[in-house]
Order: structure tokens, then sequence, then C-alpha cells
């Protein structure tokens, strides 16, 4: 037997889950407007001719690729990718991600009890590792449950949550990791407070540093998971799937976590 856990939020209108300017817009067209759109089609026909005067539903949607639960390219980070050894490359699109990083052992780790706005750190990570008892395997889909999977819905959910910092992210990428993933707006920490932290120092190297470690090494990462608590600490596989958009920053998807009885009862 199998369980399917939903890992993904909902593409709507009216909740906050994207500052203004990036927030998805959708337009539905319901039956009665529908059988509308049919006439166009058929020289004469008038509505009640249709079952029930019902035409089809349909929906227009503006989106940006970011919108809803996400898989981000390295594209998105930087121009290139795999720079640590001095000989960067032109960074992948979501359309060029190998398909068997998306569908992969998946391992939780569990950062709810960082406060909003903490970097992560790669000793951070150590630590969780041993508490849960897990060694990762290159290509396992490691993702990061913080505080703002609860606050999804909320006026300030982009402004929740820890984030995962420069160190942090290499550290997974060294161990073979190509997809990561967070119930937070984003991978780093929310820009609120990295804009304070910048304000005092002046240091850019912090801004959206957990992204651009993909500078070094190429991979990309899953935002706006649902539904984390849900999961054991490991025994799962992860699909995640982006949609194919040519020479795209990210793609949509279906974030889904699948789980074996029987792995469940081992872990």
């Amino acid at each position: 037997m199998r369980r399917f856990i939903d890992l993904s939020i909902y593409l709507e209108n009216d909740v906050i889950s994207d500052p203004p300017m990036m927030q998805p817009k959708i337009e539905y067209i319901r039956h009665d407007a529908g059988a509308e759109q049919v006439k166009l089609f058929f020289d004469g026909l008038e509505s009640d001719e249709l079952p029930d005067s019902e035409g089809w539903a349909v929906e227009f949607v503006q989106l940006c690729t970011h919108n809803g639960t996400h898989l981000d390219a390295p594209y998105h980070y930087h121009s290139t990718m795999n720079g640590k050894d001095g000989h960067p490359e032109r960074a992948i699109t979501i359309d060029e991600v190998p398909l068997e990083w998306c569908f992969q052992s998946g391992v939780k780790l569990d950062f709810r009890d960082k406060d909003d706005g903490y970097v992560v750190t790669a000793a951070d990570v150590e630590a969780e590792l041993a508490r849960i008892n897990h060694t990762l395997q290159p290509l396992e889909i490691v993702l990061i449950n913080t505080a703002a999977g609860k606050a999804y819905g909320q006026p300030d959910y982009v402004n929740k949550g820890c984030g995962m910092g420069y160190e942090a992210t290499l550290y997974l990428l060294d161990q073979g990791i190509r997809v990561t993933g967070t119930d937070a707006w984003s991978w780093d920490a929310p820009f609120s407070y990295t804009a304070e932290r910048y304000a005092a120092d002046k240091d850019a190297s912090i801004i959206w540093e957990g992204h651009k470690a993909g500078r070094d090494v190429g991979y990309c990462h899953l935002e706006k998971l649902h539904n984390l608590e849900a999961l054991p600490h490991h025994g799962f596989t992860v699909s995640c799937f982006p949609h194919k958009v040519r020479g795209g920053s990210a793609g949509w998807t279906r974030a889904v976590a699948i789980i074996d009885d029987d792995a469940e009862k081992n872990d």
C-alpha cells in the first residue's frame, strides 16, 4: 500500500503567497459564459440547445513562473553555474533540468524552532542529520520544514521562516544533493530580515546567499511547499517534475510525497 501526501499550495486569488507585484490573477469562466463561447463555433446555435444551457468552464490565468509551488532552475540564480572549480558553465533552464533529479528519496530537516529570519548554517544541518540519524546520499531531495509552513495564507507569510545560508546550501550540494525544498516563500531568509542586516553592515554577500550557491554548484530548489509536518524524516519519495517552460527560470509543479507503508514502519 502507498500513501500520497500533497506538498503543494494552491494557485488561487486573494491568498497572500507572494509580494503584491507577483501575485497570480485567475479569471473564472463559468458554464453559462462558456455556452456563449461554444456558440461562436456553431452558426445559429442557441444556448438552450445545449444540455442545461451549459457550455464549458475555463480559466484565464496570469502567472509568473514563481507563483504557487514551483521548482527553481539554476538559471534563476545566475547566468552561470558549476563555477566552484573556476570553470563556470551556462546555467541550465527549467526545461533542461534532468528528470532524474525530480523523482528521488526524500529527507526532511526540521527547523521550525529557528526564529523568523534566522540563517541556517552547515553546523545546523549536520546537527539535524545526526538527530534524525540519517546520512545523505547523492540525489536525495532535502526538504526544509520551517515556521513558514503554518503561516501560509496569513498576511505575513512572505516574512516567515528561517532561510538556508550559503554554507548550509553548499554543504548539501557537496554531498551530491541537486534538489532541495522549503515551505517558505524563499530558500533564503525573508528579504525583510536580510535588508535589516544589509542596512547595518552593507555586506552585499548576504543577499540571496543560498540561491547564489548555485553559481558554484548547479542545483534546483522547491519553494512554497506545504504540509511538510505530515512527513517522516526519511523513508519517502518525492515527485516534483516541473512544467516545461522553454528557457524558463522556474516551472510550476504538483509536488507529492509517496510513502510505502513498509518503509514508514521501518523509519
